[in-house]
């Protein structure tokens, strides 16, 4: 079995030559879709989807789904199109049928990602939400129901990676839920079948959670040399019943990029408090915690959130509520897209 699971996930690369052109062909692994294939190999989805498409015709699945164990042919750098190319280059009718792509990973409903704009082009986030697999993290009771950090975590991270994609950003989602997807739902069911990217189990030690993380993220760092890095963990807390808190931000305290990040974040969530919520006081606040797992030993700048006390009855409208979630995603965002433009 070791040996099949070897062979199975092994990345296969030589070479293929059409004419004049010579062609890099992989393999793909288990959970990837054509986005993921192309970005692991340095390619842009949106300059090369049609020639990947035209390469690879009739081993494509169902909305352009790849097939693991199935060799792929990846297009040249060069081999974009006038309707690969960046909106800019084309017509804005022609433009339009190309700047979509699918990830399975955001759920059926969510599935279908419109890049609306380029204002993160050149960003490399990675992402990761707190606990999940065998750990459910903190938990909260709302009526009868139990309320898992690990699900509310997930659903907020996983929005705010399609809203960065929607501005033309390269995400990795670390913990990936291969079946849930994007939820409306308030109540999110508990389950323990996340893996740690890019298709590995995720351990019973707490530990060696974080090192999977970590190590999965430095893999990925030293992979985007050279490139606009950063990454975020994102939990909820867990505290007295009685105490309602505000969305607070930890950095390490050496890293001038990752305190930088975590005060615009702030400074937007403060706006936003004064814009949508008028009449209360916003007290979150962004401090260093060097001795959190992550952010020691990541190597991107780094920033941890908490969204609230998942067992306070004020603080689980946050999390509960569908809307609440997805403005949590758009304002972490908001932030990011705002200290990346003034990097």
């Amino acid at each position: 079995m070791k040996t099949y699971l070897t062979l199975f996930f092994l990345l296969v690369i030589n070479l293929t030559t059409y004419g004049q052109d010579t062609y890099l062909k992989v393999v793909a692994k288990k959970g990837d879709g054509i986005y993921t294939l192309l970005r692991r190999h340095g390619l842009d989805f949106s300059n090369h989807l049609n020639s990947f498409l035209e390469l690879n015709q009739g081993n494509i699945g169902k909305d352009n789904s790849l097939f693991a164990g199935k060799t792929y042919l990846l297009p040249s750098v060069s081999s974009g199109t006038a309707a690969d190319a960046p909106a800019s280059a084309v017509s804005k009718s022609k433009a339009a049928a190309h700047k979509g792509m699918n990830v399975s990973l955001f759920g059926d409903k969510y599935a279908n990602v419109e890049v609306k704009d380029q204002q993160l082009k050149g960003a490399v986030y990675y992402l990761t939400s707190g606990h999940g697999g065998p750990d459910p993290g903190a938990v909260g009771k709302y009526g009868s129901y139990q309320l898992a950090e690990d699900e509310y975590a997930y659903d907020v991270t996983i929005r705010l990676a399609r809203v960065l994609m929607e501005h033309g950003a390269t995400v990795y989602m670390i913990v990936q839920d291969p079946n849930d997807g994007i939820r409306d739902e308030n109540v999110l069911v508990m389950d323990t079948d996340e893996i740690n990217y890019p298709n590995e189990k995720i351990s019973y030690s707490q530990r060696e959670r974080l090192r999977q993380r970590t190590r999965a993220i430095n893999n990925l760092y030293a992979q985007h040399k050279g490139a606009y890095q950063r990454m975020l963990a994102i939990h909820v807390d867990s505290r007295s019943k009685s105490q309602n808190i505000d969305v607070f931000f930890y950095h390490h305290e050496n890293s001038a990029l990752g305190q930088k990040m975590a005060e615009t974040i702030h400074q937007t969530f403060t706006s936003k408090y004064k814009r949508y919520q008028p009449n209360r006081d916003y007290f979150g606040n962004v401090s260093h915690r060097s001795s959190l797992y992550v952010i020691k030993y990541t190597h991107p700048p780094t920033v941890f959130i908490e969204l609230g006390n998942i067992r306070n009855d004020l603080d689980q409208r946050r999390f509960v509520i569908a809307n609440n979630r997805q403005a949590l995603a758009n304002w972490i965002s908001d932030g990011i897209i705002a200290d990346y433009k003034s990097r």
